[in-house]
């Protein structure tokens, strides 16, 4: 599987600040935010729910995956989306590193993998309590 997610029974902007705030408690802060919705309006005239696409990164984990493999960086950040459901709920859904940098030439990313993925159910578990 490529992602696991969790429903949460919060408004969108709630759950970007539990999110971000659950994120940090396991040591993860977000170095990107793709708004989705303000891109389709803008681009396409679109109107979706909010949608974005968020990169997660422990510092001292993406240097290990790029000092072993310099090239791996382009699988780095750990992605995950917060998008809005039509009942007004936020689902969380994370991106699986293992997967991800399974896909590496050696073998320190996919240790870094396996450590990233215990961070991000740790999350979800903290999320789901």
């Amino acid at each position: 599987m490529y992602e696991f997610n969790l429903t949460l029974e919060l408004p969108f902007e709630q759950a970007v600040d539990k999110v971000r705030e659950t994120l940090l408690s396991e040591h993860l802060g977000i170095v990107s935010d793709v708004d989705v919705q303000a891109i389709f309006k803008n681009k396409m005239g679109k109107e979706i729910r909010p949608y974005h696409i968020y990169g997660a990164c422990n510092p001292k984990l993406a240097d290990r995956v790029i000092a072993s493999e310099p090239n791996a960086g382009v699988l780095l950040p750990c992605n995950f989306i917060l998008r809005e459901t039509d009942d007004g709920n936020t689902v969380l859904s994370f991106m699986d590193p293992v997967p991800v940098l399974g896909l590496t030439a050696t073998d320190e990313p996919k240790a870094v993998a396996a450590e990233a993925r215990v961070m991000l159910q740790k999350v979800i578990a903290k999320l789901s309590a």
